[in-house]
């Protein structure tokens, strides 16, 4: 497909997510299905061009005087389709299946710089949010936000029970694989530049054979820092698809007892193939939604981790459609969430134990304020800080984006992770 197909393209698939509210992936592979003509290559630039969009959307619509789908197409298109602006315009010429000619306006929003932007627009957040995003980062609050509005890499998790870091970096060496900065588990294959193909790491033999899980580097480091270890009773309250829960069971290796649970018996279903692959022995998955079995567990636990439901603001590099989804009683129903889950998570927690609360979100309503309303209420937990929680073998661990010492607060900005932030807690004996 020429460049201004896949433009004309991903005018198509932002119109049925902006205005049909089509989830992102559906809308894409829905399109795919449709113009079965199109390669592999012209789906992902094309994929590349709609995330990218949806990353800028606030920028390129001040730009270009439109948050039509059009005007988002056309203003990710240099970046995604690593085009000049001068390419963009002659692709946009109503033929071949190219969108109509490109107005005065459009024209002159290619290029139009920020400088007269409001700061809200130059970091790509919602208008609503900036207050509180502004207050967290001061300063920095525009330049995590353009962090938040580019491509992610994809991190690697080493499944300790089964290879190395060194034979994951051998095997993906042709992704150009490198260590993560952080973990010391971790390896990161870049993003893709332009209309690059996203590699399909899920395909690999390394994969199947479970040598390594698709995990952020933050996430990473909330599982390092929670204290699991061999022959500890330890407890994942929120599991989800199970990312986290294959970390702490290597961290535990394979010895103690793990458990994992969650409400929602959609999102816990993947766990189930994880622990084939990765060949995990260790681990009761609790059955989804039975709160009475996890309460009469009881105070046994040595480490209960709470990843607690979020707005996902963190997510935003990887899920960009939800920036705009996001609203204030989201706020509120998950601060509220969030309650109800410390509250459980504290009373299955051993004296001397530790309660884990990690959020991939960087509002301090959910983060900071939420820990200390909790500690407020309850005496009997005190946070420790996380550098003493580090191993000092791994390298140093960056301070936290937000200053405090007593919990820690990762950033694409100032880490190069998704948004996590995470309060340990220890329960006194």
């Amino acid at each position: 497909m020429k460049p201004g197909a896949r433009i004309a393209a991903a005018i198509e698939v932002l119109e049925q997510i902006l205005n049909r509210y089509q989830p992102v992936s559906m809308a894409l592979t829905d399109w795919g299905k449709a113009h079965r003509f199109a390669g592999s290559g012209d789906r992902n630039a094309i994929g590349g061009m709609v995330y990218d969009a949806l990353r800028r959307r606030a920028s390129i619509a001040w730009a270009l005087g439109s948050d039509t789908p059009r005007a988002l197409a056309i203003g990710a298109a240099s970046s995604a389709l690593d085009l000049t602006p001068e390419a963009v315009i002659a692709a946009c010429d109503g033929s071949d299946h190219s969108p109509e000619p490109l107005t005065e306006a459009e024209r002159l929003g290619l290029t139009r710089p920020l400088d007269e932007a409001p700061d809200y627009v130059k970091a790509d957040i919602p208008e609503w949010l900036w207050p509180a995003f502004s207050a967290q980062f001061g300063d920095r609050a525009v330049a995590e936000g353009q962090a938040m509005a580019r491509r992610a890499p994809a991190d690697l998790r080493v499944n300790t029970l089964k290879s190395t870091r060194e034979k994951v970096l051998k095997a993906l060496a042709s992704f150009g694989a490198e260590p993560c900065p952080i973990s010391p588990i971790g390896v990161r294959v870049p993003p893709p530049v332009g209309a690059q193909r996203t590699p399909n790491l899920q395909a690999e033999a390394a994969f199947q054979a479970g040598w390594f899980e698709i995990q952020d580097e933050g996430s990473q480091i909330a599982a390092l820092l929670s204290g699991a270890g061999p022959r500890k009773q330890v407890l994942d309250l929120c599991a989800g698809a199970g990312g986290k829960t294959m970390a702490l069971a290597a961290l535990m290796q394979n010895t103690g007892q793990l458990y994992a649970y969650d409400h929602d018996r959609n999102q816990l279903k993947p766990i189930f193939e994880r622990v084939k692959r990765a060949g995990v022995r260790n681990l009761q998955v609790l059955r989804a939604g039975d709160e009475a079995a996890v309460d009469g567990l009881g105070p046994r636990f040595d480490v209960v981790l709470a990843d607690a439901p979020c707005t996902g603001t963190g997510t935003w590099r990887r899920r960009p459609d939800a920036k705009w989804r996001v609203k204030p009683e989201a706020l509120k129903a998950r601060t509220d969430e969030q309650r109800t889950v410390l509250k459980r998570a504290a009373a299955l927690v051993k004296p001397g134990g530790r309660l884990v609360y990690v959020t991939c979100t960087l509002l301090p309503e959910e983060n900071t304020e939420q820990i200390a309303r909790f500690l407020e209420e309850n005496p009997a937990l005190t946070p420790v800080p996380a550098a003493g929680l580090w191993d000092a073998a791994s390298g140093e661990l960056p301070p936290s984006a937000d200053g405090r010492s007593d919990s820690i607060l990762l950033t694409p900005g100032r880490h190069g992770t998704d948004g996590f932030f995470i309060a340990v807690l220890s329960r006194k004996a």
